[in-house]
């Protein structure tokens, strides 16, 4: 078939193959643009190029791709599988294909969403004498993309505020004093530094939510902004609604995040149906140690051996995009995204999803393997009798990190209480004036009152700290108020001097543990090379943040009574273990004695960890492995069934069905033979007899096949074997008025296919006269 490029008199055709074959290329390699499609195809017909030819050759596969999306629509229909969300419900086989049989899972679903800044548009302007940026030039258009995989500009505006309220207050749920921070440590985080290419570009990228298979869940354009909190916060809301409880989400600052989703409308919701903010494990060792042991997917019961890194892989291939995307409309902006992941579910995701439960079920027997001959030899050495010595060691060390962010409750209130004794000394402070003084009576009288009203002042607090040093007396249980002469009067004294000193070696210390943990995870046998990379660049933000409190430790330490130890760059920045730091030793708690702190234990806590997650993973990937092997079954007998009642009524639409049948199914020899090579694993624990599955509504594949023809679908072409037809029979004018109009419109068709492009001909012709010429 041809597909005309203008809906009234076309001169240009383009053949459905030419067409096709372009789609299939582009996405397989999102490079090739039309352009370059145009003038290959140019060469290969022996014309010239012209740059009228890719714009024609672009309105000619609009109109392919619509119809494909009519007849994706059709098919849905027909299927019944039209419902609002039917896609996201059943993105993923492994993930939402639930059995009523199958073991709980802590987490339902699994997931990672980024933001990814590549794949921008530049927005058009015209062009001003001052060089200023002026108003858009892009032209209004008509073209609007329905996709239920994109979310609309109107859905993610509705979290708007509770982005500004979480950007305007960033330390919300932060530690006292803000103490090493996480924020500032991303790009994402600091949307001043993508604040000067709003003017330039409209999208300035997308921020997408992939299950931890890779399938996309969602997709959401970052308009002339940065990774802004409405984005995940509109994620999360529409996943909440379509999957309901027990969810996991890994992001970059998801620890940043937790604060924000906490704190916004969607709090209450979040709650209530469990939903658990985690971090990636890639980028979890660029987070400071406190935030780790919360939400690295190390230490989180029920995650399995997921780092929730999917969005990285997911992007390095998307990036390919690009370059054909900069300059696109909106419209072809999206519809090129929305192409590109539809295609990569369904030939990427999906063909290598057997693949993916293969290899994290050869790695979780692996680690379960190493660590049984490994991990009893280090608890031996360590003189650790069972391994829940590790979870007590683990809460130990939140709760001396959890300390360093702040001062212990009992000295605070103490300095409190001391503080406020200490201004019973402001009634001292006044003073009448000297009767030797020689001044004016105007002036004595002026002094006079202004005396008397810092009395006054002096008595109203020492009323109100009188109130205050009672209630903090109660709290204290001190029996005897304190007097300068007590020993826990000069004790506290000195705790409040040395406040300021003691804030400064908090803070150092926590930077210098974190630094040493991570050197020991960057030399750690096993961390791969772009582990090591990313650890490194982390370690050397962190080392800025270090010198800065080294300097700010020392000139607090030098002003000191007697003055304190003064420390140098190159001691600190060369520690490598506690033991070897005499600084904490002067801490309120000596760290370097506490059993986690050593290297072995370390080791042996994070093996048995490692040891958790994987006996956790081959739980999950038993339920996934059968979830896949009935959901292999289930689709196939379902639309095999569909084609069959279809088969009379309407042969174009089966052959459709057909076509949607083996869009997936072509890899499912392959899966099922991988899924078998899974059963011959050692230490497989799963079974691959199909199950039955939890959802049997209207469009499932475990329901009963319905299989209908649309309403609005044309009919024109369908035969009808019905036998008694109320269709009058027609007459003898009736045949020749008919006639007649056909042989007009096959005139009219004569007259308007003379002038098609000769870009869709043979030219087997040109090739005939030139053999002429030459004999």
């Amino acid at each position: 078939g041809v597909l005309p490029c203008s809906p009234i008199s076309p001169v240009v055709g383009i053949t459905i193959d030419a067409l096709e074959l372009y789609r299939v290329a582009h996405l397989r390699s999102p490079h090739l643009s039309i352009q370059a499609f145009v003038k290959t195809m140019s060469d290969l017909h022996g014309v010239e190029f012209h740059r009228h030819l890719s714009r024609q050759f672009s309105i000619a596969f609009d109109l392919y791709l619509q119809i494909r999306r009519c007849v994706a629509t059709i098919v849905t229909k027909s299927l019944q599988r039209d419902s609002p969300d039917w896609r996201l419900k059943h993105a993923c086989p492994a993930c939402t294909y639930v059995l009523t049989d199958e073991v709980q899972l802590t987490f339902r679903m699994l997931y990672a969403m980024d933001g990814n800044d590549s794949l921008k548009r530049v927005l058009r302007r015209s062009l001003d004498d001052d060089d200023s940026l002026s108003v858009s030039s892009e032209l209004p258009t008509g073209q609007l993309l329905t996709s239920d995989r994109y979310l609309s500009r109107n859905f993610v505006d509705q979290f708007t505020r509770d982005s500004a309220f979480a950007t305007g207050d960033k330390d919300i749920g932060a530690p006292a004093d803000n103490l090493e921070s996480c924020e500032g440590r991303w790009k994402n985080m600091d949307d001043v530094k993508t604040r000067k290419a709003w003017g330039i570009y409209d999208e300035t990228g997308v921020f997408i939510a992939v299950c931890r298979h890779g399938f996309c869940l969602l997709i959401t354009d970052m308009v002339r902004s940065g990774e802004l909190a409405k984005y995940p916060l509109a994620v999360v809301a529409k996943l909440l609604d379509v999957f309901g409880n027990n969810l996991g989400g890994g992001y970059d600052i998801g620890c940043q995040f937790k604060t924000t989703l906490d704190n916004s409308s969607l709090g209450p919701l979040v709650r209530s149906l469990h939903h658990t903010c985690l971090v990636g494990a890639f980028h979890g060792y660029a987070h400071r140690r406190l935030c780790q042991l919360f939400s690295l997917t190390t230490y989180i019961k029920g995650l399995g051996i997921e780092d929730l890194e999917t969005c990285e892989r997911t992007f390095s291939k998307s990036n390919s995009l690009a370059s054909v995307l900069h300059y696109a409309s909106v419209f072809h902006r999206q519809q090129a995204i929305d192409s590109y992941f539809e295609h990569n579910d369904d030939f990427e995701v999906y063909a290598n999803l057997s693949n993916f439960l293969h290899s994290n079920y050869k790695q979780a027997l692996d680690i379960l393997t190493n660590g049984n001959v490994v991990l009893p030899k280090l608890m031996q050495d360590l003189k650790v009798v069972d391994e829940s010595d590790f979870d007590r060691w683990l809460d130990e060390e939140k709760v001396h990190l959890k300390g360093l962010t702040r001062e212990p409750e009992q000295d605070t209130l103490h300095m409190e209480y001391w503080q406020k004794l200490a201004l019973d000394t402001a009634m001292a402070t006044f003073q009448m004036p000297s009767p030797h003084d020689v001044v004016s009576y105007d002036t004595q009288v002026r002094n006079t009152r202004t005396a008397e009203t810092a009395r006054r002042h002096a008595l109203e607090d020492y009323e109100r700290n009188l109130k205050l040093v009672q209630a903090l007396e109660c709290k204290l249980e001190v029996i005897t108020r304190w007097v300068p002469e007590d020993a826990e009067w000069q004790r506290v004294g000195r705790l409040v001097a040395n406040r300021k000193y003691q804030r400064a070696v908090d803070r150092l210390e926590g930077l210098v543990v974190a630094r040493i943990f991570e050197l020991m995870k960057m030399n750690r046998t096993g961390t791969g090379y772009k582990l090591r990379k990313h650890i490194a660049k982390a370690l050397q933000t962190r080392s800025v943040a270090i010198r800065s409190a080294l300097n700010t430790y020392n000139t607090i330490a030098n002003a000191m009574t007697p003055p304190r130890q003064i420390l140098k760059w190159e001691e600190v920045v060369e520690y490598a273990f506690l033991a070897d730091f005499d600084l904490l030793r002067d801490m309120r708690v000596d760290v370097s004695r506490s059993p986690w702190s050593s290297p072995a234990a370390r080791h042996a806590m994070d093996l048995s960890f490692k040891m958790c997650r994987a006996r956790e993973e081959i739980s999950r990937l038993d339920v996934e492995v059968r979830r896949l092997v009935t959901y292999i079954r289930d689709e196939d007998s379902y639309l095999r069934a569909c084609e069959d009642q279809l088969k009379i009524t309407s042969p174009a639409l089966t052959h459709q069905i057909a076509i949607y049948r083996n869009t997936r199914g072509r890899f499912n020899a392959r899966h099922l033979k991988r899924l078998r090579d899974i059963s011959e694993l050692p230490g497989f624990s799963g079974t691959l007899v199909p199950g039955l599955s939890a959802h049997t509504g209207l469009g499932e594949s475990a329901s009963v096949p319905d299989a209908r023809i649309p309403t609005n679908m044309p009919t024109n072409h369908i035969p009808l074997h019905k036998p008694s037809s109320h269709v009058a029979s027609d007459t003898q004018e009736d045949l020749e008025e008919e006639e007649e109009e056909e042989e007009e419109v096959a005139e009219e068709a004569s007259r308007s296919l003379q002038d098609i492009l000769l870009i869709t001909d043979d030219f087997s012709r040109l090739g005939l006269l030139d053999n002429d010429e030459e004999e």
